[in-house]
């Protein structure tokens, strides 16, 4: 991102943004084991040419199962070199600003190495400034669990995992194209809760033929576990996947209301609050990356496929890297990792805040909307009112809240802010 780009970002516009948000890193890790077939995220699986690395002898135990490891050297070597680049390219739009948190995503990022991930953060700090106890958070896979591995990643720097259970069911597990089975599942949960401070797991629910009593086990099995956070779910069929094209047999909604009324109850017995439409977290675990998400902060994304938002004083910006993993790698290396970007409308400004803020239980302050969009309250006055008159919104003179209904009918409420 050369100083032409970055200037023609900071010209006069329309808006008048106060100040900046918080801002966070995402860093995409891109490929897995296997596609799952309900996955729309940009992942890859690993081919021939990028075999799966297995343990030493002697070393580390992947609980038995072939395959558990991580990419060949060469091959991590190489993102980590083009993660650099794009992050150097990067620079110029976001100076003096302080990094408040960093979430290493994909894809399966427990692919790459201990070392691998010791040097992308070493990396980051060397040209970032990182906010006094930064978050930083990595996804993580059962199937590609050894035993001492998730403490090799808190030595690196990681100081939050997030681990992608998804069901404790293996008969469910297989029909989610899950590489990892219930045992599997348990240790890797077992060993995260010995290795952090904080951790999450994620589930879904209304899964193909799933019952409430099978859901009733899967959220017992997860809360004995005593995680700090838990994020849950809807399995739902999202265009260009394998469920898209052959759709599994799933509860109807009445079963899923039912389904959902069963997890905040079961999780609310267990000292969680539900402070987000997926989320639920024990007094000072709620996650610090999403939450700037979904308060319409800025994040920086880079890696094969990934997304930023990013503001200046006049504009909001939202940028794409280059999808296909050794196409970014080569563009990434020229300074080219940005496919597009596009100055976010003032129109669509509202709807873009509304899609983010309203998923939080407690909603948000009406002066952040002034402060995140640089737009009066007044843009949006007509949407409040008709939100608060069908019952979907509590507003008064500063805060702004969904209803029990307006949470149950989320789609609905932000819907009115197109």
């Amino acid at each position: 991102m050369d100083a032409d780009v970055a200037s023609r970002y900071l010209r006069p516009g329309t808006l008048q943004l106060p100040e900046l948000p918080p801002l966070s890193l995402y860093v995409h890790l891109p490929w897995c084991l296997r596609k799952c077939p309900y996955c729309d995220f940009n992942s890859h699986e690993l081919t021939p040419k990028t075999p799966v690395a297995s343990p030493p002898r002697g070393g580390a135990s992947g609980l038995g199962r072939p395959g558990a490891g991580h990419l060949p050297a060469a091959q991590e070597a190489a993102y980590l070199d083009a993660l650099r680049s794009d992050l150097e390219t990067a620079l110029p739009l976001i100076w003096g600003r302080s990094v408040q948190s960093v979430f290493i995503g994909g894809g399966t990022p427990s692919l790459f190495s201990p070392a691998g991930i010791e040097r992308l953060l070493a990396d980051v700090r060397a040209l970032l400034p990182l906010a006094p106890g930064c978050e930083i958070t990595l996804e993580a896979n059962p199937g590609t669990f050894e035993r001492e591995r998730f403490k090799a990643f808190r030595q690196a720097g990681i100081t939050r995992l997030s681990i992608g259970v998804q069901s404790f069911d293996d008969a469910k597990l297989t029909a989610l194209g899950r590489v990892h089975s219930r045992d599997q599942a348990l240790a890797a949960a077992e060993e995260a809760a010995g290795a952090f401070d904080t951790f999450n797991l994620d589930l879904m629910y209304a899964l193909p033929g799933q019952t409430l009593r099978e859901l009733e086990k899967d959220l017992t099995q997860a809360l004995a576990l005593k995680p700090p956070h838990l994020s849950v779910y809807h399995l739902t069929i999202e265009p260009n996947t394998v469920f898209a094209k052959h759709p599994p047999v799933v509860p109807d909604d009445d079963l899923a209301a039912e389904m959902l009324d069963l997890i905040t109850a079961m999780t609310g017995d267990h000292g969680m609050s539900r402070y987000e439409v997926s989320a639920f977290a024990k007094p000072g675990h709620r996650c610090t990356h999403n939450l700037n998400y979904w308060q319409f902060g800025d994040y920086l994304g880079i890696g094969a496929g990934a997304h930023s938002k990013l503001s200046f004083p006049h504009r909001v910006v939202r940028q794409v890297r280059w999808r296909e993993p050794a196409m970014y790698m080569a563009k990434a290396r020229e300074g080219l990792g940005v496919s597009n970007d596009d100055e976010v409308s003032r129109k669509a400004l509202p709807f873009e805040f509304m899609l983010n803020a309203l998923r939080l239980r407690e909603g948000f302050d009406l002066a952040l909307f002034r402060s995140r969009t640089g737009l009066p309250v007044s843009s949006i006055q007509a949407a409040l009112e008709q939100a608060t008159q069908r019952g979907l919104l509590q507003t008064d003179l500063h805060q702004v809240r969904p209803t029990p209904r307006g949470f149950d009918f989320l789609s609905d409420l932000q819907g009115l802010f197109l």
